[in-house]
């Protein structure tokens, strides 16, 4: 198969994805990666239907990624996850919203555009965790004890983008990641951004049935392949605080390959190719190689 990954700088040295390009080309499949953002993208050239089985996205949430994902789809190309899923999830303002009507545990959410404007709601409701609707990787979740501790205005980390408020969800300190690779979940227990007094720890967990319920139907509500769940388990059971299109899998057994392998069958699946592709396990492949400036 031909792929298409847009990696965008900050991933560039990341062991996702660039374990699994290797990966994907020790199995003998060609890839070509675009970085989008830091070079010239000559698109009629670039996003055309024939020229790749599939295009996969590991870029930030706000940057130039998903916009080539989308015109890829747009053309009909198949996309890993599909381009609307990713956009549904990464603006978190509308994925609160879709998750809430689809009976998903997830916290109310206000949003504004100004985050003294939260200072309008109800003291009762504090404390509140106030983050960027297109923020990732944690960047810039604040939990706010009081109104007047909102973030000023013209505050750096709040400066542009809607916000979003959610009221706290009274937990241990530790959030809990689920990991969904080809239908199968894996959970990983580590500190909350939220609560940096905790011991810096990250472990593998068992799920328990009701969390791996909600994570499977996580996937289904927003139509994602691939993804991770943010869980914290509250005094009145799990709640769903983010989702995320293309983690990290840390702590996944074989998680390259396992990613790598799943990618294949989502690019077979979207090309409608005819046979059936094997599930996992694959077959015997030589080793990944070693990470380097891919």
């Amino acid at each position: 198969m031909r792929l298409c990954f847009l990696v965008e700088e900050q991933y560039r040295h990341d062991g996702m994805p660039v374990d699994v390009i290797r990966q994907l080309t020790a199995w003998g499949h060609r890839v070509d990666v675009l970085r989008p953002g830091s070079s010239l993208i000559a698109l009629s050239e670039t996003v055309r239907a024939g020229d790749h089985d599939a295009w996969v996205l590991k870029t930030v949430s706000g940057g130039p990624g998903l916009t080539l994902l989308e015109a890829a789809s747009a053309v009909g190309l198949t996309t890993v996850n599909d381009a609307r899923s990713i956009r549904g999830v990464r603006d978190k303002a509308l994925a609160a919203v879709v998750g809430e009507a689809r009976g998903l545990p997830v916290p109310v959410t206000y949003a504004a555009a100004r985050a003294e404007e939260f200072a309008e709601l109800p003291e009762s409701l504090y404390p509140l965790v106030v983050k960027p609707a297109d923020g990732s990787s944690g960047r810039a979740v604040r939990l706010v004890e009081s109104p007047d501790r909102l973030p000023a205005p013209g505050d750096a980390d709040t400066a542009s983008g809607m916000l979003i408020a959610q009221p706290y969800v009274p937990n241990s300190g530790v959030d809990l990641k689920v990991y969904c690779v080809d239908g199968d979940l894996y959970a990983t227990e580590r500190r909350s951004p939220l609560h940096p007094e905790q011991p810096a720890r990250e472990r593998h967990v068992p799920l328990t049935p009701e969390v791996a319920r909600i994570a499977t139907e996580v996937g289904a509500v927003f139509g994602l392949d691939l993804y991770g769940v943010d869980v914290v388990l509250g005094p009145d059971g799990p709640v769903v605080v983010d989702v995320n299109d293309f983690p990290s899998f840390r702590r996944v057994p074989d998680a390259v390959a396992r990613v790598a392998w799943a990618i294949l069958r989502l690019a077979h699946a979207g090309g409608q190719q005819p046979g059936e592709f094997p599930a996992w396990p694959a077959p015997p492949a030589p080793p990944v190689l070693a990470v380097g400036g891919a």
